[in-house]
């Protein structure tokens, strides 16, 4: 998600003196206890894994901190450099952000945790999420999807179905339009929201033809420029000259976007599962929403998805209280614990068994994760953290009308080819 105030020179002071007093307070207290600062979206899963924990070594004690994540991300990193990290805090999967495992780990802020028994069940294809050089330095529960968020009332009420083909739904957001409803939601002054339409649509347009896109782009075989992303970003920018999303979406937030959908202003939201417990807590009730694929083909039985790791936690190498970090970690590897948390924002565990229960929201998007047709999120597999805010911004540009899709895609190829 978003790293761009990261980047900016005393974006880090300027991000600290914005957060809640909470957060910030804790960085330099703690004592024995376990400090641990995650984002907004983990609050829920955390709080109940940590109760649990305390119940059974009651001597344990906690100092938990969420914020949005743009505001911790800046925080914590900056906290890492100067040496008063908390004891666990959030890690992104792979590479591609200031806050992902692969960065992080480079820089020796990670403890390993490879001698873990959970670590031994993560499927091998998953190492280039949770590993780097044959070692464990992320948490994670498991995977999410992007997809659209839709209010099931607001479908009914226009006469919709959720479409299969990229036709059809340019002609359900026509429809949608026509009744006075906004087709889709989007919430780009929040820069993470804005990479999620692209995610959903470059499935189709790259991979679906090429799945050694990435190995390509990494060996300097291939471009943005010169690749399927032209057709995602042009379809993109097609949805907006249509007037299928809100007014000023570069003016509307992450939290008005969820909003808009649970309370039926707009009929639904590209977004990703594991915020799918927000839309649905804002909703008066729960069974309003559903989620479909985003489809940006034009044949229903044969559309690709984004499939990431879904963020989650590393332990800090250098942490007052890191050894009992590692024993919280050790105790969220458990099988009954990977299945709360992942059930908590609709994921879907590395690892099941018999008593893993599924959110009804992902049975349509698990037969195409079974035929081999989803890809990491792309950032996941990007060489280091200057290319997704220059997507951010490329996207905030081209919707704002700066630039143009060749442009756009000109500002992501310089900043995958900057050294981390």
């Amino acid at each position: 998600m978003s790293r761009r105030g990261l980047l900016r020179a005393g974006g880090g002071l300027a991000a600290a003196t914005a957060l809640p007093a909470v957060l910030t307070a804790c960085s330099g207290s703690g004592g024995g206890k376990v400090r641990l600062v995650g984002v907004a979206d983990e609050q829920q899963p955390v709080t109940k894994l940590v109760a649990a924990y305390r119940r059974s070594r009651p001597g344990v004690g906690f100092s938990t901190s969420f914020a949005p994540t743009d505001q911790v991300q800046t925080v914590v990193r900056t906290q890492l450099a100067g040496g008063n990290a908390p004891d666990v805090h959030v890690l992104y999967p792979g590479s591609g952000s200031a806050m992902s495992m692969v960065e992080l780990a480079k820089a020796g802020l990670l403890a390993d945790l490879d001698d873990q028994a959970w670590t031994k069940t993560i499927p091998k294809s998953f190492d280039a999420a949770y590993r780097r050089d044959g070692k464990t330095y992320l948490y994670s529960a498991g995977s999410s999807v992007i997809g659209a968020v839709y209010n099931k009332r607001v479908f009914a009420e226009a006469g919709v179905r959720p479409p299969g083909t990229w036709s059809e739904l340019l002609r359900v957001c026509a429809t949608l339009k026509a009744k006075g409803t906004v087709p889709i939601a989007l919430g780009a002054q929040t820069p993470w929201v804005t990479q999620l339409i692209t995610y959903a649509l470059v499935p189709n347009a790259v991979y679906a033809a090429n799945p050694r896109f990435d190995d390509e782009m990494a060996a300097g075989k291939a471009t943005f420029a010169d690749s399927g992303w032209a057709d995602a970003l042009g379809k993109y920018q097609e949805l907006q000259k249509r007037g299928f999303f809100n007014d000023h979406p570069d003016g509307t937030t992450y939290e008005q976007q969820t909003s808009m959908v649970a309370t039926g202003k707009a009929a639904m939201a590209v977004q990703v599962s594991s915020v799918l417990a927000n839309f649905r807590q804002a909703a008066a009730s729960p069974d309003d929403l559903g989620m479909f694929l985003f489809p940006g083909g034009e044949d229903a039985s044969k559309l690709w998805i984004p499939a990431g790791i879904v963020v989650g936690l590393g332990v800090s190498s250098r942490a007052r209280n890191s050894a009992k970090g590692r024993q919280f970690v050790e105790f969220l590897g458990r099988q009954e614990n990977l299945n709360a948390w992942a059930a908590a924002v609709s994921a879907i565990p590395f690892s099941r068994d018999s008593t893993t229960r599924l959110d009804p929201v992902l049975t349509p998007f698990l037969p195409v994760i079974d035929a081999g047709r989803a890809v990491p999120f792309m950032d996941q597999r990007w060489p280091n953290a200057e290319v997704q805010p220059a997507h951010f911004a490329a996207v905030q540009d081209l919707l704002a009308g700066r630039t143009d899709v060749k442009g756009a895609l000109a500002q992501m190829d310089e900043a995958y080819g900057k050294t981390s």
